[in-house]
């Protein structure tokens, strides 16, 4: 009987891991939840016949069978994996906004309370909109060494990597720089020193900073977003501490709603030299990473996901953004202005609509690879 994990492909008498694996990720491509509603799903006698015709797949095991396979996948190799498909996806990362950001499973935190919740790390390409690695840990408080560790996993040579003032560490903006990539850093008061020196070269000498402005409107909200960039500057003992440190930048976010006027000041640093343009579209970039965790609990309830082992928790999440990858991929090859519920629906009341996904991104690639790594 061989494990999950070996190049032996079968779990039981008759059951192969790729197939549970194939399952799990068409019926999520569906929008289908948990588990138990995947698992109904494939037992629909046209859903049999499908899953039969055009992908082999003749013998689905019992519910708990389904549940103990999943399970037992080596998490750690599926992020390989998935690390790798993502890579071979997205191509080269060089110019690109990678923003790093962790996120608790809220239901872990019910299950286990706040010290033994999961935390995941995640790693984003914001301009595509593409996940391309993540790590679990046990408290956030444990994200700063994920972080690193996420890191070593990942490309991103010529990338901005950037990461909220949590991970403002020195030993984090070392991790990336050797690593090929620049940091782009938010300051804050967990870094008292470097914040300091930060807010007092703003203020002592605000003329030297160059300077850009950008105005939005949303419904009955103005958002006006100031930027102030300084790379020609003496830098004091405590900037020296953090690895080529280029320059430093401040945004200031003015709100003008209803409710009246509110005003919020951010510091940063970087290892790349960055305009006041280049400044405001990296820092907003940073927040992509939190659209895609909105995604993860708007379409497949993350946040109530009562699986109690770690090793599945993980499992799930990455075949989530499996899914959530291939719609990004799917409407930007195809143009459509279709919602990604409105997509899953149609997947659901018509699995041909799963075909022409998943043959036009090879996505079962993936999980061919899965078995051979």
């Amino acid at each position: 009987m061989g494990e999950v994990g070996t190049e032996e492909p079968y779990l039981g008498y008759k059951f192969k891991v790729k197939d549970v694996l194939t399952i799990a990720i068409l019926g999520s491509i569906c929008g289908l939840d948990n588990m138990k509603l995947i698992y109904k799903w494939s037992q629909a006698d046209r859903i049999k016949d499908f899953l039969r015709e055009h992908f082999e797949i003749v013998f689905i095991p019992k519910y708990v069978q389904f549940t103990n396979i999943l399970g037992n996948v080596d998490s750690k190799q599926l992020n390989a994996t998935f690390i790798k498909w993502a890579k071979n996806l997205i191509g080269e990362v060089c110019g690109k906004t990678i923003a790093i950001d962790g996120k608790t499973i809220c239901s872990t935190v019910n299950m286990y309370g706040k010290k033994g919740a999961f935390h995941i790390v995640s790693a984003y390409v914001s301009e595509l909109g593409l996940t391309i690695g993540q790590t679990m840990v046990e408290q956030k408080k444990n994200e700063i060494p994920a972080f690193r560790e996420l890191l070593e996993l990942l490309d991103i040579s010529g990338a901005i990597v950037v990461a909220d003032a949590l991970n403002c560490q020195k030993k984090t903006a070392k991790a990336i720089v050797e690593k090929g990539g620049d940091y782009l850093l938010s300051v804050k008061k967990n870094q008292r020193l470097l914040f300091e020196d930060i807010d007092d070269y703003f203020k002592l000498e605000p003329k030297k900073f160059d300077k850009c402005t950008k105005i939005e409107k949303n419904g009955n909200r103005i958002e006006k977003r100031t930027a102030w960039v300084y790379d020609d500057f003496e830098k004091t003992d405590e900037m020296k501490k953090w690895k080529d440190l280029c320059c430093i930048g401040v945004i200031r976010t003015e709100f003008d709603t209803k409710k009246g006027k509110t005003e919020e000041l951010h510091y940063y640093i970087s290892s790349a030299p960055l305009t006041p343009e280049n400044l405001l579209k990296h820092a907003r970039l940073e927040w992509g990473v939190e659209s895609m965790h909105w995604l993860l609990d708007v379409h497949f309830n993350e946040d109530r996901c009562t699986a109690r082992d770690r090793n599945t928790q993980l499992t799930l999440n990455i075949l989530r953004k499996i899914v959530l990858n291939l719609l990004k991929e799917y409407k930007t090859k195809t143009g459509t202005q279709s919602p990604y519920s409105g997509i899953m629906a149609d997947c659901l009341f018509d699995e041909k609509n799963l075909l022409n996904i998943l043959f036009l991104l090879l996505t079962l690639d993936f999980v061919s690879v899965l078995l051979q790594n």
